[in-house]
């Protein structure tokens, strides 16, 4: 019997690998992300889920969505901990994607006061998925801090650059047993295919998809992509040669008896 491929986040299940992220949400890039994209999390700023009687963004979420709530305008620790305890107050949940950024300019995260706030929230039972820049030594901080999975960006948030650190977060995968979760910077498919192709366990897009010329059909490129990418992956990618080549077919005998 085939085994079922699912991605685990702090021992819940899902079946989708790319995450909606927050930031230029409209109505159409949500609908289009859970049905073109096959999202079944959506990250949600608390500042547009409480909008004091203004539109809210939580009234276009799906049920059955689980809600990512982040921690973004915290500029340390124990902000993003006052915004995480206020998410789960107004029911979204236990999940939360840290985000601790000092930087204003390049929106880098402060990766020191990330691994502060996850082991504040983890001790608070929070299901915690902290946004960082891509460090070996931050990651295993963050693994023995508590958090239930690791969310390096690939480039600068809004960037649609790509695989900028991709070194960097391979180096995560093959160093660091929890999901590896690209997040930031991914601006198109083929980018999001070979960050799979790498072993990352999800990719989150949000910029890409929600300036793209035809949202749906952006969504489900994603969508096609990734689930590419990671059967690649697990089937095994070939060698690859440095130096000359090798025949696929024979290149002698062929016209002998």
């Amino acid at each position: 019997m085939e085994q079922k491929d699912v991605l685990v986040i702090g021992g819940h299940e899902f079946t989708s690998r790319f995450i909606l992220g927050s930031g230029k949400y409209n109505v159409e890039l949500i609908k289009a992300a859970v049905e073109d994209a096959g999202a079944q999390m959506i990250t949600l700023a608390l500042r547009r889920a409480n909008t004091d009687g203004k539109e809210n963004i939580m009234d276009y979420i799906p049920e059955g969505v689980t809600l990512l709530p982040n921690t973004s305008g915290a500029r340390n620790a124990q902000e993003a901990l006052r915004i995480a305890r206020l998410s789960r107050e107004l029911g979204c949940g236990d999940f939360v994607k840290v985000e601790v950024i000092r930087d204003s300019r390049y929106l880098l995260p402060d990766n020191y006061e990330t691994i502060k706030a996850t082991e504040l929230m983890a001790k608070e039972g929070f299901i915690v998925m902290p946004y960082m820049y891509p460090d070996l030594n931050v990651a295993r901080d963050l693994v023995n801090a508590g958090a239930a999975a690791i969310m390096p960006l690939a480039a600068p948030i809004g960037s649609n650059k790509g695989l900028a650190t991709k070194e960097f977060i391979q180096i995560l995968v093959d160093e660091i047993d929890l999901p590896i979760i690209v997040d930031a910077g991914i601006g198109r498919p083929s980018q999001a295919c070979e960050a799979m192709e790498m072993g990352v366990s999800a990719v989150m897009a949000n910029t890409a998809i929600a300036t793209a010329g035809d949202i749906p059909a952006m969504a489900a490129a994603f969508k096609k992509a990734i689930e590419a990418g990671r059967a690649a992956y697990l089937a095994g990618l070939g060698r690859v040669l440095e130096k000359g080549g090798v025949a696929s077919s024979p290149l002698t005998g062929f016209l002998e008896d």
